[in-house]
């Protein structure tokens, strides 16, 4: 079972500039190299006159390929701060491109090491990060009795109702923490004096903004 991570959303993107030099930034959230590699290279494509398109990228639970590319700038001055950042910001499943069109004013090695890292962290602020945490899809059975007390009690509750279903008794789903399931239980024996059925149907993700 994987760990609750931090990951960036679906995507985005920024833009600025840096004695004359365009930089954009376009940051997504993926889950395998080859998506990341796909959007590089859309990236690359659409600005395909631009005079570099560095890419770094950040894969797997433990973080298992990581890779940068400086894409012509001089070696270590901007794959590497991109990917720096990612690190930093202890981010997973996330690729960064930033594509710089060149305004005639050299940077050198440490003005361009600052750059991209800016660059990155703006687009990362731009995208929104959130936070993807495990929780157990859980299904409670009820009897119509018990209905009133226990929705009412439910979203007050910290878990997250998803639905109700109405049959020859009542299903409720609601998604509970896989650390908070023995207080859960607890909690809704407690509640419905032991008529209560749990059952765990699913586990998931669900997302947080950070």
């Amino acid at each position: 079972m994987r760990a609750d991570y931090t990951t960036v959303k679906n995507y985005g993107e920024s833009e600025l500039t840096i004695q004359k030099s365009r930089f954009l930034t376009y940051v997504k959230r993926a889950e395998s190299e080859e998506e990341a590699l796909n959007f590089i290279h859309n990236i690359k494509k659409l600005h395909h006159t631009a005079t570099h398109n560095c890419s770094a990228y950040i894969i797997g639970e433990h973080n298992t390929i990581q890779k940068a590319n400086d894409d012509g700038e001089p070696s270590g001055t901007a794959g590497i701060p991109m990917l720096e950042v990612l690190k930093k910001q202890n981010l997973k499943d996330t690729v960064v491109v930033v594509t710089r069109y060149f305004g005639g004013i050299k940077l050198g090695g440490g003005g361009l090491i600052r750059a991209y890292g800016r660059a990155t962290t703006e687009g990362i602020i731009a995208t929104g990060t959130v936070k993807r945490k495990h929780h157990y899809l859980m299904k409670v059975t009820i009897d119509y009795t018990w209905l009133g007390k226990v929705e009412n009690e439910v979203r007050k509750s910290k878990y997250q109702l998803k639905e109700i279903a109405y049959t020859d008794g009542v299903d409720l789903f609601m998604y509970v923490a896989v650390g908070e399931i023995g207080d859960f239980t607890s909690w809704m024996i407690e509640l419905t004096r032991g008529h209560a059925k749990m059952l765990s149907i699913s586990s998931e993700f669900l997302e947080f903004d950070v």
